[in-house]
């Protein structure tokens, strides 16, 4: 079994985005992965999943030390992520044949796959990755330039692991209410204070948020700092880890309570511009968490496939029952789309980090408006999926029940769901996003020439119109008004966003490899999620092994089956 193989999405999405030396290089890994993933990471990850790490907070001898011991099926995933595939240092330096950096959706597809196989420790690879990024971006110095090459380094001996902590007892969204305190030693800082939810809490490099004196009562008051395990001395930190958490899911993965006691920090960037530049850490990682909800949807979605085809009820085959056809359409579907917008906001992070302005203001809104829809919809895909293997899917000892638990993070960590929508409304204040966002998907509408996909492309130009003068009403009305708002039109936004690339990478695929599949697959979702009618879905199904398998769909095909509207 190889997950590549099993996702008809990820290949013609791979020749759309990545020029062709890229996707050589990428084949070789990529496949590699896809079978490694199924048949080794998968099952660590169940063990990993059932016995999950622990903290020795004192030696023998009642010295502090603060030791978390890994189940050994978790620190082989820790290998595979950190080393063998690099998924940490994809996006700073040169690996799997790139004598450069890869683009960065090289990650995001490699990561992609292996989350497939384990979420967890998706998170601690994830800040790694962030964290390396802010510091180059911000940080100076010989201390910070160390750091940032351990933590792109796959090297066992070198290798460096990085968090963020910012959550406090009063948890993480008014940062302006951080407590941590920094107070100036030397050349350096020394942080007292509590984090109260810490993931990766033995990270090796910490970026954390204190009030710096003199700092205001703001977020301009709160500065970045770098918090190493270890003093350049090699003596351990000035922080303690107070006891690890009892989490609903990412179990394998520790997350804990820390109280600094005048640990040593180096100051990253301008002091008050802290919380900006946490952003950028922040946004990464909410980026990752949409990849992430987007694996959760596949494996599960290939979970109910495989019980579908072998479960026998009343004499056939699950899978042949229309109504369970119509309740998989829509999922595969939504996993497809899910997995288009990752594709899309990964390339403009790209182009954004190229200079291009466009770019940039677009992956500003895409951020916040991937990680509001798809990691809200991973929870339902995972629970209908779940629901196809029955009472089967509801025991642990079948993955289901552990994408369903993973499938809650995404919707919370980084900015639960409202604090996401209303980041999605300062986008739109402050460079009216969702005009841009609109001129440049109308615009990939209009160029598209694909007759087949008439209906659908009209259906979303008008849809696109008033979705912007719904946005305008928005942005002129009383603010609670807006704010109370904002959630249902973001998801509407996304909804639209991912409908217009469904079928612009429909007409690529159609032009280019003469299929009409992905037609099929930008129909169903259309249907299903943007006009809700469920009638044009069923008239979809006698294509439904064609579309979840990727078999190649001809025009005649389409044709043939072309749903008529219905009053």
């Amino acid at each position: 079994m190889n997950y590549v193989d099993l996702d008809p999405a990820l290949n013609p999405l791979i020749k759309s985005y990545l020029e062709p030396a890229d996707r050589k290089r990428l084949a070789p890994v990529l496949t590699v992965l896809g079978a490694d993933a199924a048949q080794r990471l998968a099952p660590l990850a169940d063990v990993a999943d059932k016995n999950p790490p622990t903290l020795a907070q004192f030696d023998r001898e009642g010295d502090r030390v603060d030791e978390i011991d890994y189940h050994a099926s978790y620190q082989e995933l820790q290998r595979a992520a950190y080393e063998e595939y690099g998924l940490s240092a994809l996006s700073h330096r040169g690996m799997h044949g790139w004598d450069d950096v890869p683009p960065h959706l090289v990650k995001y597809i490699l990561s992609y796959v292996f989350v497939q196989a384990e979420f967890g420790l998706a998170c601690p690879v994830s800040m790694t990755d962030a964290a390396a990024r802010t510091l180059r971006k911000f940080g100076e110095g010989e201390e910070i330039a160390e750091a940032i090459d351990r933590l792109i380094s796959a090297d066992p001996d070198q290798r460096f692991t990085g968090a963020m902590f910012m959550t406090e007892i009063h948890a993480g969204t008014d940062i302006a209410q951080t407590s941590t305190v920094a107070e100036r030693d030397g050349e350096n800082w020394a942080l007292s204070g509590r984090k109260w939810f810490a993931s990766n809490p033995d990270a090796d490099i910490i970026l954390t948020l204190a009030r710096f004196p003199g700092g205001d009562d703001t977020t301009r008051g709160v500065g970045l700092f770098m918090l190493p395990k270890h003093r350049p001395d090699g003596t351990k930190n000035s922080y303690v880890i107070d006891r690890l958490k009892d989490k609903l899911g990412t179990r394998s993965m520790p997350s804990g309570e820390v109280t600094l006691n005048g640990a040593y920090a180096v100051q990253v960037g301008a002091l008050e511009r802290g919380f900006l530049q946490m952003a950028e850490m922040v946004n990464t990682s909410r980026l990752s968490n949409a990849m992430r909800a987007t694996a959760l949807m596949r494996r599960s979605i290939n979970e109910a496939l495989a019980h579908a085809r072998q479960r026998v009820v009343f004499g056939k085959a699950l899978i042949e029952a229309p109504l369970m056809r119509m309740t998989l359409l829509p999922l595969q579907a939504e996993a497809e789309a899910a997995l288009g917008l990752v594709f899309y906001a990964g390339d403009m992070l790209q182009k954004a980090d190229a200079g291009d302005a466009s770019a940039a203001a677009q992956i500003r809104v895409l951020t916040p408006l991937a990680k509001h829809y798809i990691c809200k919809r991973a929870r339902f895909v995972t629970g209908e999926a779940m629901e196809v293997r029955g009472g089967r899917g509801y025991i642990e000892e079948f993955p289901d029940a552990r994408l369903v638990r993973d499938s809650h993070l995404g919707s919370i960590w980084e900015g639960s769901s409202n604090v996401i929508a209303l980041d999605v409304l300062r986008c739109m204040r402050k460079q009216d996003t969702h005009r841009l966002l609109a001129q440049t998907m109308s615009g990939k509408l209009d160029s598209l020439t694909l007759a087949e996909a008439g209906p659908e492309v009209r259906e979303l130009l008008d849809r696109w119109s008033a979705i912007v003068a719904r946005g305008d009403g928005l942005l002129s009305a009383e603010k609670p008004v807006a704010e109370a708002l904002i959630g249902n039109y973001a998801d509407e936004l996304a909804q639209l966003i991912m409908g217009t690339l469904l079928l612009e990478q429909a007409e690529a695929e159609a032009t280019r490899d003469e299929d009409y599949r992905k037609l099929l697959a930008a129909k169903a979702f259309i249907a299903a999620n943007i006009v809700r009618d469920d009638t044009t879905v069923a008239r979809l199904l006698p294509h439904f092994e064609d579309i979840v398998d990727g078999t190649r769909v001809s025009r005649d095909s389409v044709a043939a089956s072309t749903p008529t509207p219905v009053a």
